[in-house]
């Protein structure tokens, strides 16, 4: 649940200010398929070890005997990661860009893969990740009939993104934006079922078993989790074998974690390649950073898991401009001549600065009355340059106010506060689920918190501000560095 501010009339004149609750508004392209986890979806709990080393063994001999790959340093191992889990274990010491593991085309699944299957005539027109989804549902029925059993029984049947939360789970985080999203999400995936149901699953029934919304949104996390950070959307792939690998907080470089190339003669077959972006001891796991931009609420949603470093606390600001805006058109033009819209969406991390733009998008969005001169023509090619500096006391009072007041709303929402989180976070030993929505719950409130008490300072110092009018007459040499008004003799 983000804080909304609406500026619904300026500062100069009657104001009011619209915080509501704000469900984050989805991009299916972007949020399906990112990446990062500490343990990653191979999280097992009940299952008994023996049996799942029995399928790992014949994982590691479908892939590796059968498919083609080749692991020249790594083995698959159940991993106290620190849940009971699967993991890739460097068979030797390995040094930083090693490569570990390395996974042909054959053995991928993709837009392809579901083409060349007896449900790729029907799937052609479908998102990628839907016919995909639809795939690894369909083979999973199958259970040993499937050529990808081997596979597909080491996908773990729990996942732990609030997506599979119940609702007294969810409670936990009442208030989040991490609640709001995940409710959106699902949201999301039930329409993209219903669709998909009526359009393709129902008329072909003879292709199709018993499918549920659960099954779809169960593949939706498979493949939310599994895939890697560049392989989605369009270009969405589930390369087996590789998936094994964890995060790790302590890898801080995306970069060289893994390629695409050519193999073969000529290079014509295309391989999936890992590497260690860290040098490794034998018998160590290896792991990757699976995304550093990623946020611990988006942590949680695509893998259920948060990290304890501050830098993945955040909170998302979203400013609008209303139509209702008698300066609307003008305001709007000058968004997006520097990059923004109607609508700006700002991401704010705990221990962190404002994000570049937000101050200047605050005083567009508020200016009005006597300010509105600068929204004249004349000015459109440097009023964004103004409005990075504060332009009059009214305006900066306005967007002080409304921001403070933005913070208090969504705190309230919370039922907790930051002192009983941190007291149970101290205590320790809380079950996964409870642990993650309190460290999101405690890591929102802290970074409202900071925008608070950055808004609340700054509106207690706006009679010491310089503005527009005084800086104009500095530049005119009409007023002198202390403020002086300067007189010329005739």
């Amino acid at each position: 649940m983000a804080a909304t501010i609406s500026f619904l009339s300026s500062p100069a004149n009657v104001t009011a200010i619209n915080t509501k609750a704000w469900t984050r508004r989805l991009k299916p392209s972007t949020l399906l398929f990112s990446k990062t986890t500490r343990r990653r979806r191979s999280f097992i709990t009940s299952l008994n070890k023996e049996e799942e080393n029995k399928k790992v063994e014949r994982l590691w001999k479908w892939g590796c005997e059968k498919g083609g790959a080749v692991a020249p340093a790594v083995r698959a191992e159940m991993v106290e990661t620190p849940h009971f889990g699967l993991g890739l274990v460097a068979k030797r010491s390995l040094s930083q860009n090693q490569v570990v593991l390395e996974v042909p085309k054959k053995l991928w699944i993709n837009s392809d893969t579901v083409a060349a299957s007896e449900i790729g005539r029907v799937c052609g027109g479908l998102k990628p990740w839907i016919s995909v989804a639809l795939f690894i549902i369909t083979e999973e029925k199958k259970k040993n009939g499937s050529p990808w059993c081997p596979y597909l029984d080491i996908l773990p049947q729990k996942l732990d993104s609030p997506l599979y939360w119940s609702e007294e789970e969810l409670t936990e985080i009442q208030g989040t934006q991490l609640l709001s999203t995940t409710l959106g999400v699902k949201e999301y995936v039930q329409s993209e079922f219903s669709k998909v149901e009526e359009e393709i699953i129902l008329p072909n029934k003879h292709l199709f078993p018993s499918m549920t919304v659960d099954d779809f949104l169960w593949a939706f996390g498979i493949l939310r989790s599994r895939a890697f950070s560049q392989l989605r959307g369009k270009d969405l792939v589930l390369v087996p074998l590789a998936d094994l690998i964890n995060h790790s907080c302590n890898v801080n470089t995306e970069d060289v974690a893994w390629q695409i190339k050519g193999s073969g003669l000529f290079s014509r077959e295309l391989v999936f390649s890992l590497r260690t972006p860290l040098p490794v001891n034998a018998g160590e796991q290896v792991f990757i950073q699976y995304d550093l931009k990623k946020s611990n609420a988006e942590l949680a949603l695509d893998y259920g898991f948060i990290e304890p470093n501050l830098g993945r606390d955040a909170y998302s600001l979203t400013l609008e401009i209303p139509e209702s805006d008698p300066f609307f058109g003008d305001k709007l033009d000058i968004a997006e001549s520097n990059g923004f819209g109607e609508t700006a969406y700002f991401n704010l991390l705990l221990d962190c600065g404002l994000p570049e733009g937000m101050l200047p998008y605050l005083r567009l969005a508020a200016l009005g009355g006597t300010d509105a001169f600068l929204l004249e023509s004349i000015f459109r090619n440097t009023v964004w340059g103004h409005l990075e500096l504060p332009v009059s006391q009214p305006n900066e009072e306005f967007i002080c106010k409304a921001v403070a007041d933005a913070c208090r709303s969504a705190l309230s929402l919370y039922r907790t506060t930051i002192e009983e989180d941190e007291e149970l976070l101290k205590k320790g030993k809380l079950e996964l689920r409870l642990e993650i929505a309190v460290g999101v719950r405690l890591g929102e409130k802290k970074v409202l918190n900071q925008i608070l008490k950055t808004f609340e300072d700054r509106g207690k110092e706006v009679e010491g501000l310089e503005y527009y009018q005084e800086r104009r007459l500095k530049d005119l040499g009409l007023v002198g560095e202390q403020g002086e008004i300067i007189f010329w003799e005739s």
